[in-house]
């Protein structure tokens, strides 16, 4: 008996040191199993030609195609000054288009020889342009000859060649032919799937899979190990999460029931407006979690400005008269400052326990954040721990261990994304019992990325703007191509600003030393794409800019994150109040500033934002009576794919829509590894926007599986499957430290 099972070999031992060693480096792979699971991006067929017309700039490339001409050139050089320095400039074609191919120096000799016109090989390289014209310098080839059998069917078997995500140190023909030497060990994997599911979905057995994935005979072979191995990451993942829910389930928490005439009918009859139906639905979904004995964890979807906060303050105050107390956690501590006022705001004297002119009803509402004076942290965590306060807000402060609770009976986190289930479970150790859960967010989520990010979690949706929210009309200022409409922009700020309103400009940057330098390295990194050349715009130039020029005469003032908290503050505080015109801001405003008499938001280089941070930002406008104004300023060409995600966030208000766009224009691993955990982002082939069908279906099928048996006792090929997401997952955190 072999005492390590095949997939976990390590490479090093099957491949020899130095490829196992730039696998490990540069693609991460360290076992056989990681390596079989290394899937093909994409196959070439046999006698089917790449295009060449279409080839990515700057990008690893593979492309399958015939020599048209080689010609050996000598010139002169300063290594080589009588003339003897060589250049092999060979073309090749595909029918679709050609591209050049220089080999220097000593390189020259072996592809002279070899790449004679006629010939057929893959070549691998970098494209680059020289002289207006693609070209790959010294790129790595293999040729496919059709006359030596032996090499050519052991090393391309099938009608299909398969092509690896590769890179510049290991071509993706070598990752081939390390494939081959570990693809008999496919045969051992242990399959993650219960034969039932498997056969009752007609998928085929995983050694199959992999076989057909890496050396396909047909396409159906490729779309049936494709089928299967999508199974395996959507049934994985949603196992890990159900397991996750089940012993979720099985904490006790204190059930919560709010007195029926106390703090929240107190602050219910104080509210100058109605609830939305949605609200109130939301609402009743929430008391009816805190009303059971185990801990609620929802989550909690809705627009910017749909009134998540006011139905997040109902449940505190729910839980509060229940006796318990509630803590909300902000991501930072300017939004902590602004959750907190406008929480003691929306409460008015039933925020004032304990003091006199408080209500009878009333309970202490308490900030505590990293930056507070040591007498007011003190005497805010007094609060706390005897009972005083019901209410707490603070950022990842309110998890260190010094900060004690009476009886925290509910915790409310805001943006979830920051924050990683380990967090979730340092705060649960505050309460005598596992508190009660609310997680808030204002990026709204596809419903597949909310079953894989936070499968672990019931959703809410509020999906309608509160009565009196106004339009916000969105238009794109292509400042290259028609400078004027940039002048224009400026004048209708100041339009704004006559009318007795007020205005936000965003910029990508600060513009103080420290992200200078790292910019100019990135602008220098990026030097080929055109837009990138210029550093992005900044915050102190833009207003500096402004106050000088198109808006002279107005107040203008600038907010970042690099400001001492309380100058943060009281330039927000300036700004609510009024006291300023014009915000020049970095996306700190992106959540939770509420100023209702800001009517236009001009966002500068809006072509280095994403979609779904474009309609965070632009949901800070038009959040009173009057009809609010985005303009997104972008200097990209009106082809490129920047201005036709503009273009999108200007033509929708939908927030679910857009994220959509969002998500079918960046590589899945990004939006699913900023979520709470990487292993997210270990779904190869499963695709979060395509395979709704099978994620859903996946659910399913593993929540009634660990409803009949939680701890997988008939199935060690998913147990040892689960083992590897989940110290994926661990190491993902411990990176992220």
């Amino acid at each position: 008996m072999d005492p390590v099972p095949a997939l976990e070999e390590p490479l090093k031992k099957v491949l020899g040191p130095a490829t196992a060693k730039v696998m490990a480096e540069h693609l991460g792979l360290h076992t056989v199993g990681d390596l079989l699971h290394h899937y093909p991006r994409r196959y070439e067929e046999r006698g089917q030609l790449t295009h060449l017309a279409d080839l990515p700039m700057d990008e690893h490339v593979t492309v399958v195609a015939m020599v048209a001409d080689a010609r050996l050139l000598t010139f002169a050089s300063a290594k080589a000054p009588r003339g003897k320095g060589q250049r092999l400039e060979v073309t090749i074609t595909d029918g679709s288009g050609r591209l050049q191919l220089v080999f220097f120096g000593n390189g020259v000799h072996k592809p002279h020889k070899e790449l004679l016109p006629g010939t057929r090989a893959m070549f691998a390289g970098k494209v680059s342009v020289f002289n207006r014209r693609l070209q790959l310098a010294h790129p790595a080839y293999e040729l496919l000859r059709g006359d030596d059998p032996a090499e050519s069917v052991e090393t391309w078997a099938g009608a299909l060649i398969p092509l690896y995500p590769a890179t510049a140190k290991l071509e993706s023909w070598k990752i081939g032919k390390a494939v081959q030497t570990v693809l008999p060990s496919a045969q051992e994997a242990l399959d993650p799937l219960p034969p039932s599911l498997r056969e009752g979905r007609g998928l085929v057995s995983l050694p199959e899979a992999l076989l057909k994935i890496h050396r396909p005979h047909t396409k159906a072979d490729v779309a049936a190990a494709r089928d299967r191995l999508k199974w395996d990451e959507a049934f994985v993942l949603q196992v890990a999460l159900a397991r996750r829910r089940h012993t979720d389930g099985l904490l006790p928490a204190a059930a919560r029931k709010p007195a029926p005439d106390g703090l929240l009918a107190a602050f219910d009859d104080r509210l100058p407006f109605t609830l939305t139906e949605g609200q109130r639905k939301v609402s009743k979904e929430i008391f009816d979690d805190l009303a059971t004995e185990h801990p609620m964890h929802r989550l909690l979807q809705g627009e910017v400005g749909s009134g998540k906060t006011l139905v997040a303050l109902r449940a505190m105050l729910a839980v509060v008269d229940a006796g318990g107390q509630a803590a909300m956690l902000a991501p930072t501590e300017v939004l902590a400052q602004q959750h907190h006022r406008s929480i003691t705001e929306m409460m008015g004297e039933l925020a004032e326990g304990g003091m006199l002119g408080g209500a009878e009803h009333a309970t202490k509402v308490v900030l505590l954040t990293g930056s507070m004076g040591t007498a007011a942290r003190r005497q805010a965590m007094l609060d706390l721990v005897m009972g005083e306060a019901g209410i707490v807000i603070g950022t990842h402060a309110l998890i260190e261990d010094k900060v004690q609770f009476h009886d925290l009976g509910l915790v409310v986190v805001d943006e979830q994304h920051r924050f990683g289930v380990e967090q979730r479970d340092a705060l649960r150790g505050k309460g005598k019992q596992p508190p009660h859960l609310l997680v808030m967010t204002a990026t709204p989520i596809p419903r597949t990325v909310a079953m894989t990010v936070f499968g672990d979690l019931e959703t809410s949706v509020l999906d309608q703007l509160p009565a009196g929210r106004s339009p916000i009309a969105t238009h794109v200022v292509p400042a290259a191509d028609k400078p004027h409409f940039l002048a224009r922009a400026w004048e209708r700020v100041r339009e704004e600003v006559e009318g007795g309103h007020q205005a936000y400009v965003v910029c990508p940057r600060i513009g103080d030393d420290v992200d200078e330098a790292a910019d100019a390295k990135k602008a220098k990194k990026s030097a080929e794409d055109e837009a990138e050349k210029r550093p992005p715009l900044a915050v102190l130039d833009i207003a500096d800019h402004l106050a000088k020029g198109p808006l002279g005469g107005l107040r203008v003032e600038v907010l970042h994150g690099r400001m001492h908290p309380d100058d943060k503050d009281a330039v927000m505080r300036r700004f609510a109040a009024g006291d300023t015109d014009v915000l020049v801001a970095t996306t700190v405003i992106e959540v939770g500033v509420n100023v209702p008499n800001a009517t236009a938001m001009v966002i500068m280089d809006a072509d280095r934002f994403g979609v779904s941070q474009l309609h965070q930002l632009r949901g800070r406008v038009g959040r009173g009576s009057a009809p609010g104004l985005c303009l997104l300023v972008t200097e990209m060409p009106e082809a490129s794919a920047a201005r036709q995600r503009l273009t999108a966030v200007a033509s929708t208000l939908d927030g679910f829509e857009l994220s959509r766009i969002d998500l079918e224009q960046r590589r899945e691993g990004d939006v699913l590894g900023q979520a709470q955990s990487g292993a997210r982002s270990s779904l190869r082939v499963l695709a979060v926007i395509d395979d709704e069908e099978i994620i859903a279906q996946a659910r399913e099928e593993a929540t009634a599986l660990v409803a009949r048996d939680p701890e997988l006792t008939d199935l060690p090929g998913l147990r040892t499957a689960l083992d590897a997401l989940l110290d994926e997952e661990r190491e993902q955190y411990l990176e992220k430290g």
